[in-house]
């Protein structure tokens, strides 16, 4: 639906030039948005049918360590980072030289950013503006953009895209506008009035188009979708990885962004919004399927070893929490001694569960290997 700007721009002066800033109205738009109910109720189904299977699962933390890991990866990347799911695990376990630890550490942080913010919502602490800054202080905490004002509403101006204020793609709103702008979107992500579903995709929008953060908006925009449907319950746990979606047709999604602002189009960006919805947790639902399959059957191979195989099913029941570990990580997780973890890593070495993953005599890390091939899908740097 065409409804012109979705705010008014105002004339302002920064960086030495004239250029207009986009202050956008509150939400819900006017007129009402609308979208397609058999989509709607597609993707519904898909994210309960995700939500279903953590059930099945024996720890229903079994797969959160990777998940939120992929999910923080993938959002990254969006942003240009050239990270791999590998290079996070190894730089978690010992921050091995020679990784590109810039990129590492900032997936890093967006991994304690999803896990704070996760955190407070158990805690019973609201969707807030607060809650907005402590996640952000977490994303920027250390490495790149730790100098940006962590936990800070910007007090100057910021542009997107274009070598400077007057050729931007676009210009956020000014400081002094700032938290009536964001006053208006917390309000709006308490109104029960309007499906989650349908008040993440807007309230997405919305947050990148204040861009109210000098660095890490992009980041935050797509940790608020997982939050609000985690704090609704619509989604149990972290289990959708949205990012993979809107990495993949990057271009549209900025492109629908900037639609909606200068045409009004929200129903254009909630077909796509719910479309990704439902191919990610169909996705994430079949995954979940593989890695079961896949823990059953490297279980019974197991098993059929009798007492030969000693510790193993325990280190292979740890790794399915955590797939890339050290015998020490083994060590202090499990209480057994140091040959015993070496025994059990090197039997799932050679049944070709494990693989040796550093090239190192000393400070050794295994994965396991088929498991972290299937999370990695979709991880790939651009």
């Amino acid at each position: 639906m065409y409804r012109g700007l979705t705010g008014y721009k105002l004339p302002i002066r920064t960086a030495g030039e004239p250029c207009a800033a986009f202050v956008p109205n509150p939400l819900p738009p006017e007129p009402p948005a609308t979208w397609d109910a058999a989509l709607f109720q597609r993707a519904s189904v898909s994210l309960g049918r995700l939500s279903g299977v953590t059930t099945l699962l024996p720890d229903p933390h079994l797969f959160l360590y990777s998940y939120i890991r992929k999910e923080a990866l993938l959002s990254s990347q969006i942003e240009g980072t050239q990270s791999s799911l590998s290079e996070l695990l190894l730089f978690e376990n010992s921050a091995l030289p020679g990784l590109p630890l810039d990129d590492v550490q900032e997936v890093s942080n967006y991994v304690a950013a999803m896990n704070h913010g996760l955190a407070r919502l158990r805690e019973g602490f609201p969707l807030s503006l607060r809650l907005v800054q402590e996640v952000h202080r977490e994303l920027l905490a250390k490495g790149r953009g730790c100098e940006q004002q962590p936990g800070e509403f910007r007090r100057s101006q910021n542009w997107i895209g274009g070598t400077r204020p007057g050729n931007a793609l676009f210009v956020p709103p000014p400081p002094d506008h700032l938290l009536d702008c964001l006053g208006a979107l917390e309000k709006f992500l308490r109104d029960e009035t309007v499906p989650s579903l349908v008040r993440a995709a807007l309230a997405h929008v919305q947050f990148e188009t204040i861009h109210p953060f000098l660095d890490g908006n992009g980041r935050v925009g797509r940790l608020l979708i997982t939050l609000l449907l985690c704090q609704d319950g619509v989604l149990p746990q972290p289990l959708l990885y949205l990012s993979l979606y809107l990495k993949k047709n990057r271009t549209t999604y900025y492109e629908l962004l900037q639609r909606v602002r200068e045409t009004g189009d929200w129903e254009a960006w909630i077909e796509f919004f719910l479309t990704g919805v439902e191919e990610t947790a169909n996705q994430a639902t079949e995954t979940v399927a593989r890695l079961l399959r896949l823990f059953q059957a490297d279980r019974a191979r197991l098993y059929e070893l009798g007492r030969a195989a000693g510790s193993a099913p325990r280190v292979h029941e740890f790794m399915q929490r955590q797939p890339v570990v050290s015998s020490p990580t083994i060590v202090a997780a499990l209480g057994l001694s140091k040959p015993t973890a070496n025994a059990a890593l090197s039997l799932l070495v050679k049944l070709g569960l494990a693989g040796e993953i550093t090239g190192q005599q000393r400070g050794r890390l295994y994965a396991y290997k088929e498991y972290l091939r299937i999370l990695s899908e979709g991880t790939e740097p651009l």
